[in-house]
C-alpha cells in the first residue's frame, strides 16, 4: 500500500512540474555563446542547436546538455563556410525542455546586418547598408527583415521587409522602440539578427518647447550683459566720447564749393550745309 501511494505522488509530481524557464540574453560573440539562466531554475542542462540555410536544426556536439551558461560553438565554422549559420539554445530538466531561444549578435559582419537608428516624431528609420557581401552575390533576393515593437514587448509580431533603408510610421510619441534586423535569402531567414536596438520616440512639440525656453533665457542674459555696459560707458566715459567727436569733426574742402566758370556749352543744333550760287539766269 505504502509503494502505490509513493508511486501515485511521483507521478502527480511529474506530471504537475512544469518545464524550465528558457534562457535569456542569448548572445553571440564571435564563435562563444552565452547566456542567463532563470534565477530559480536548478538541475537544468542546455543544447545549442544550429541550422545553415533551410536546413533541419543540429546539436553542436560539444554543446550537448550541458550545465554552464556558455558554450564554444567553434567547432561549426567549418560548416559556415558553406553559408550563414544561425543558432539557439534551450533548457532542460527531467526530460521537459524550454521554448528554443535564438542567438542573436551585437557585431554586425557579413552574415550579420549593420543597423542604425534615427528617432524623429511618430516614425523611426532604420538604415540599413543595401551593399553588403549577400546582396552582391544575390542581388534584391538577399533582403532584410525588420521585427519591431516597444521596449519590452515581444518583437516577432511586427515586422517590415526592405532590400535597403525603411522607416516605421505611427509610433505613439514619448515611448521607446526596438527592432531586431536579420538578413533574408530568398525569403528564408539567415544568419544571426542583430541584437535589439531601442530608441526613444520624441515629441512633436518638444523642439518648440525648448526654443520657447532658451529665447527668453538669452533676452534675459544679454539684458544682464548689456545694461550695465552701457550705464558704466555713459556714467564714466562720456567726456572722452565727446572728446573724440570734436577731433574727428568733419570739414569740407574749399575747394569742394569752387564753381567753373569758363565751361563750353555744347549745340543742340545740327550743322546745315550750305552751297555757293555762281551765277544767275533772268528769263
Amino acid at each position: 500500500m505504502f509503494l502505490i501511494v509513493v508511486c501515485i505522488q511521483l507521478v502527480v509530481q511529474v506530471l504537475s512540474e512544469a518545464p524550465p524557464a528558457p534562457p535569456q540574453n542569448v548572445h553571440v560573440d564571435g564563435w562563444l555563446m552565452t547566456w542567463t539562466p532563470a534565477a530559480e531554475d536548478r538541475d537544468v542542462t542546455y543544447t545549442v542547436q544550429y541550422r545553415i540555410a533551410s536546413i533541419k536544426w543540429t546539436d553542436v556536439p560539444t554543446c550537448l546538455r550541458i550545465s554552464a551558461n556558455r558554450c564554444d560553438v567553434h567547432v561549426i565554422k567549418d560548416k559556415s563556410m558553406f553559408g550563414c549559420v544561425m543558432l539557439r539554445v534551450r533548457a532542460e530538466r527531467r526530460g521537459l525542455n524550454s521554448v528554443r531561444v535564438e542567438a542573436c549578435s551585437t557585431h554586425g559582419d557579413s552574415c550579420i546586418p549593420q543597423v542604425s537608428l534615427t528617432a524623429r516624431p511618430g516614425y523611426l528609420t532604420v538604415h540599413l547598408s543595401r551593399n553588403h557581401p549577400l546582396a552582391r552575390e544575390y542581388g534584391d533576393h538577399a533582403r532584410h527583415r525588420v521585427h519591431y515593437g516597444r521596449e519590452g514587448e515581444p518583437l516577432e509580431q511586427n515586422f517590415k521587409d526592405g532590400v535597403s533603408s525603411l522607416s516605421i510610421e505611427g509610433l505613439q510619441e514619448g515611448q521607446r522602440y526596438c527592432v531586431k534586423v536579420q538578413f533574408l535569402n530568398f525569403s528564408n531567414p539567415t544568419g544571426l539578427p542583430r541584437c535589439p536596438q531601442c530608441e526613444l520616440i520624441p515629441n512633436s512639440t518638444g523642439h518648440s518647447g525648448q526654443a520657447e525656453i532658451i529665447v527668453p533665457v538669452v533676452l534675459v542674459l544679454v539684458l544682464v550683459v548689456l545694461t550695465p555696459a552701457i550705464a558704466y560707458v555713459l556714467l564714466f566715459h562720456c567726456g572722452r566720447f565727446k572728446r573724440w567727436l570734436r577731433r574727428t569733426r568733419c570739414e569740407i574742402p574749399d575747394h569742394f564749393l569752387v564753381v567753373t566758370r569758363n565751361h563750353e556749352v555744347p549745340s543742340c543744333q545740327p550743322e546745315e550745309h550750305t552751297e555757293v550760287i555762281s551765277s544767275v539766269t533772268l528769263a
